[in-house]
């Protein structure tokens, strides 16, 4: 397989909003690629369209070789969504118990392993809406990673992590990837996309500029990501994807 991630003149557009806005794109097996953005960049709405919660306007989307949406695919992704998808009344665990059984075959000391990971093994019993916003998301992110899943795609996976835990998140994803796993972040965080093996600038839905930050750095001429990104997104916008 080429590409764990393909996308050819991919439209999601809302009315006249045009969300996501002719992306074309390929992610490698076993990098983790970083969408770099700001709020309201298209970031969501594109992770949503390759995971097929979103169906395109225009274009077309391959994942792990199937084009989407297909509900076959769900078993082999993990996604981790911006807000918390969690049953608020149940535990820790047995929210995680449940992503677990949906997915099937996953060992029940796998549930306590990936818990603990994310530092939340004295909270395991703890029912989910006694947990802090910051909690939540290292419960969010457990369920998305508990069935081993070929591709993780993970939405601002790390806000309200404290910067020692965050640290702990980005060294399991790069193990992660040095095992075969394929990740897209979305981030707005310029220090995290420093991370990635390579980066998609996105602004108004459009992809403006791709490559390692290194590369997007010497592109633009500019000392940092940030300056890299502004340089981008005022001269991007004129001729698509730089």
């Amino acid at each position: 397989m080429d590409a764990v991630i393909e996308t050819h003149a991919l439209h999601k557009h809302f009315g006249d909003i045009r969300a996501v806005d002719g992306v074309d794109m390929a992610v490698r097996p076993g990098e983790i690629y970083g969408l770099l953005g700001p709020n309201g960049s298209g970031k969501t709405t594109l992770i949503r369209l390759l995971i097929g919660l979103l169906r395109a306007t225009e274009g077309s989307a391959t994942v792990l070789g199937r084009a989407v949406p297909d509900k076959s695919l769900l078993d082999e992704i993990g996604y981790m969504t911006q807000s918390s998808a969690l049953y608020e009344d149940l535990s820790v665990r047995e929210n995680v118990g449940f992503f677990a059984e949906m997915c099937g075959g996953v060992p029940r000391a796998r549930v306590d392993e990936i818990i603990a990971l994310v530092d939340l093994g004295d909270r395991a019993d703890s029912i989910v809406r006694t947990l802090s916003g910051g909690m939540r998301q290292r419960a969010s992110l457990a369920c998305a990673l508990v069935h081993r899943p070929r591709l993780l795609l993970l939405d601002e996976p790390t806000v309200g992590v404290d910067p020692q835990l965050r640290a702990t998140f980005w060294d399991y994803f790069r193990g992660l990837a040095e095992h075969g796993t394929t990740l897209i972040v979305s981030s707005h965080v310029m220090d995290e996309a420093e991370r990635c093996d390579r980066l998609g600038f996105m602004r108004q839905g459009r992809l403006l500029a791709e490559g390692s930050s290194r590369e997007l750095r010497e592109r633009a001429g500019t000392a940092t990501l940030e300056q890299a990104f502004i340089r981008f997104a005022e001269k991007g916008l004129e001729g698509g994807a730089a």
